[in-house]
């Protein structure tokens, strides 16, 4: 099996350049699924979150809302890492879980885990490969402010809270560069998707010669 950490910034388009890989056969595991899960009533952190942050944050069907609670964090770094911290531990357990129940399917899998703050929190040493989809911050604050309807000082607030994108490329296998034409994107994830094909056979190659 051969896992890929998938990463970017807010805007980037981390999920459509997932779904290009998905139609060219990789597993995908999306981190932010798996952080809802986590967080929904019953879940593993949704009490410890609401202890912390108070009932404020809830809907009225007691589900958490994620833009009063990032109204919150992105503006307080100590508050960030507090949540941070409660989820991040239960988001790696079951991504591990999600990893290994793949690998029981198919030990040849071609895995890709799209993890926002893959290098923030230090889980690219967990994968084989990362793959960083690249726009430049203005583009980022563009994006976010059209999809989201936030702010110029909301938009600065949410891209402060993460490394900037330029940080990100010395810790890259492979950089996308997202700000083309879907075709053009498509383009490159052709090409990486050959290169990891060819690793993974290389890889299943060598473990039946042995």
């Amino acid at each position: 099996m051969t896992h890929i950490g998938l990463t970017g910034g807010i805007g980037s388009g981390k999920s459509t350049v997932a779904k290009l890989f998905r139609k060219r056969g990789a597993y995908i595991i999306d981190i932010d699924a798996i952080a809802h899960l986590v967080e929904k009533p019953g879940g593993m952190v949704w009490n410890s979150i609401v202890e912390c942050f108070g009932s404020e944050i809830l809907n009225k069907d007691s589900t958490i809302n994620r833009e009063i609670l990032g109204g919150i964090v992105f503006q307080d770094s100590e508050k960030l890492k507090k949540l941070n911290d409660i989820v991040h531990p239960a988001v790696f357990d079951e991504w591990l879980r999600e990893l290994n129940n793949i690998a029981g399917k198919d030990e040849n899998a071609i895995v890709i885990s799209d993890i926002p703050l893959l290098i923030e929190t230090g889980w690219n040493r967990a994968v084989d490969v990362v793959i960083l989809v690249y726009v430049s911050p203005d583009v980022q604050e563009e994006r976010i402010m059209k999809r989201n309807g936030y702010s110029y000082k909301e938009a600065q607030e949410r891209l402060k809270s993460q490394m900037p994108m330029d940080d990100k490329v010395p810790f890259a296998d492979f950089v996308i560069n997202n700000e083309g034409t879907m075709e053009e994107t498509g383009a490159i994830v052709d090409r990486i998707w050959e290169k990891l094909s060819d690793k993974e056979r290389n890889a299943k190659d060598r473990g039946m010669t042995k």
